[in-house]
């Protein structure tokens, strides 16, 4: 992934923290779980319990004692995993905000159709083969800003819009959608994906997974499609 070191610094935000919350979780998390094997006085007061109160004329079957014997450490083992599952979860929970903030003042493409108009919006067109495409972008009212017709080739292709409508009126800043409806040579409807193209300036990591802030909308690091280098000029 490419990153550019000139790219602002991101505001990131990220839930508050104490530093008794981390004591008591990191002397929950190092706590074992208690069982029999780790108890044996415990182990031998069922053991004679049991023994004392089994029926005289009819003991217990010495096959049935192994079982339950068998039983006990079954769910002690239960326990312990149960309590390694949720270390794991908190490991990857972990490793997912990690993997967030990497994303944080780089521009990517995510699926979506909806961007950030502020003196310009791209989005990105994917076609399954060569097309013409009719492309309408709306206000975040249901205004139709821009209708127009293009050529688009198999592949990706990036549309980058000014804000001025068909009447050459400059729409103001905002949500607007874009749709692409495409036709080939035989006039067979195609299907052209949109992604949205922009910066990714904050995470919020108390959601699970976390959300990543691009253009006023949050996406999920599994939206990501591209990380794309901004173009520089050579001075």
């Amino acid at each position: 992934m490419s990153v550019d070191a000139t790219m602002p610094t991101p505001v990131v935000s990220a839930p508050a923290t104490s530093t008794g919350s981390s004591t008591s979780s990191s002397s929950t998390a190092s706590t074992a779980t208690s069982g029999i094997a780790d108890n044996f006085q415990t182990f031998l007061t069922l053991l004679t319990t049991q023994l004392q109160n089994q029926n005289p004329l009819d003991p217990l079957d010495t096959n049935q004692f192994t079982q339950q014997l068998v039983q006990f450490a079954g769910v002690e083992q239960q326990l312990k995993s149960n309590d390694q599952l949720k270390s794991l979860i908190d490991i990857e929970k972990s490793a997912q905000s990690t993997q967030a903030l990497v994303y944080v003042g780089n521009t990517v493409a995510v699926d979506g159709s909806k961007a950030q108009f502020d003196k310009s919006a791209t989005w990105n067109l994917v076609a399954p083969q060569d097309t013409n495409a009719t492309i309408t972008i709306t206000s975040a009212t249901g205004q139709t800003a821009y209708s127009g017709n293009f050529t688009l080739n198999q592949g990706n292709a990036s549309f980058v819009w000014d804000g001025k409508g068909n009447d050459g009126s400059q729409w103001p800043a905002g949500t607007y959608t874009l749709t692409a409806t495409g036709k080939d040579s035989s006039g067979n409807s195609v299907s052209i994906s949109t992604e949205v193209q922009g910066v990714v300036d904050s995470v919020d990591l108390t959601q699970s997974p976390p959300l990543l802030s691009i253009g006023g909308q949050s996406y999920t690091t599994d939206k990501i499609k591209r990380v794309v280098r901004p173009s520089t000029s050579s001075s």
